[in-house]
């Protein structure tokens, strides 16, 4: 073979080597959301793992009945029994409510007639009132069946990446030892001490997460139950789980504490606005500093980033996902790039 011909065969081949990249860019592109629950889940499957594996060293005598699958079993059923102990618990007060206040409505009709004697409002008949109230109504009606479809497809796409979580717990292993079989020995043992550190990281920031929902919700029910505050004990509870959602989770636990707390009273709403300015100021300069500098090892500015890009690629579950993947790529960067500079 000539050195032209060699030459047109090395073009050739870079030609289709930038093809079939293309192409499984286009591809990757197409099926993304996909992809992204695939990351997600193995992400988190990563995290869980020695919950799991804690779960599978208890003994009973020389017995371990939590072995393997067992293990996940005992996780799953754990989940249930307190999903639905909080749904017992929870439910049957509010829905009383609602149907006692569904029972007196129309006994407070005289009563929000009166808004006629506010000064500007006069001018507002019963009916033009009823007729706003009726409107809005349906509106919001209307709003909540059109995103119904939108609800349903993120509820699935969550039990979809559940039980992806289960199946890279219990089978990732084998396939994490796959892909580092296409590499050379000196990278594939540079790689997996790399995503090995990164795992230890990730999963001290679940500790330092759990650690964090615990003190909210426990501080949140004395707080809601010293007050008075209907629901108290489920609002803690609820508090301190959606404090698991960065940013979000607080927004929404504060909004439904207030809305909960202006049911009675407003000193209620202004006691709880109270108690989440002080809590999180105690949270952002005391405990996070102290929990998790010393987990996460990233800075503060490098977090907040990770929860806007999180949160404007892909909602909610780029959020929680958010913080586990700027660690992993926290470690790629130092192992990669911050080394090579150093040793250049």
């Amino acid at each position: 073979m000539t050195q032209s011909q060699g030459d047109r065969h090395s073009t050739r081949g870079h030609i289709v080597f930038a093809f079939a990249l293309a192409v499984v860019l286009y591809l990757a592109w197409l099926i993304r959301g996909e992809l992204f629950l695939f990351y997600v889940s193995a992400l988190f499957a990563v995290v869980f793992t020695p919950i799991v594996r804690a779960t599978s060293r208890i003994r009973i005598g020389r017995w371990r009945p939590f072995q393997g699958p067992a293990a996940l079993l005992i996780l799953l059923l754990a989940v249930a029994g307190g999903l639905t102990a909080f749904g017992f618990l929870a439910l049957p007060p509010v829905i009383r409510d609602l149907q006692s206040l569904s029972s007196q409505l129309p006994a407070q009709v005289p009563a929000l007639q009166r808004v006629r004697e506010i000064p500007l409002l006069g001018r507002l008949n019963s009916g033009q009132v009823i007729a706003w109230i009726q409107g809005t109504a349906s509106k919001a009606a209307a709003s909540l069946l059109l995103s119904f479809k939108d609800w349903a497809r993120d509820i699935v796409q969550i039990i979809a990446g559940f039980v992806l979580m289960l199946y890279f717990i219990l089978g990732g292993e084998d396939a994490y030892r796959w892909f580092l079989s296409f590499l050379l020995p000196q990278p594939r043992q540079r790689l997996a001490g790399t995503l090995e550190r990164a795992a230890v990281r990730m999963q001290k920031w679940l500790l330092g997460q759990v650690s964090l929902m615990l003190i909210l919700g426990v501080a949140s029910t004395i707080v809601y139950v010293s007050l008075g505050v209907r629901y108290a004990y489920a609002l803690g509870v609820l508090t301190g789980l959606l404090n698991f959602i960065p940013v979000l989770g607080g927004a929404v636990s504060l909004v439904l504490a207030l809305i909960v707390a202006a049911i009675d009273s407003w000193g209620r709403v202004i006691g709880v606005a109270i108690f989440f300015f002080v809590y999180y100021q105690i949270e952002n300069y005391v405990l996070i500093p102290r929990i998790m500098k010393h987990r996460v090892n990233l800075p503060a500015l490098a977090i907040f980033a990770a929860l806007l890009l999180g949160a404007a690629l892909a909602g909610i579950l780029g959020v929680i996902a958010s913080v586990p993947t700027a660690v992993l790529v926290s470690v790629l960067l130092d192992e990669y790039f911050v080394k090579r500079i150093e040793t250049s």
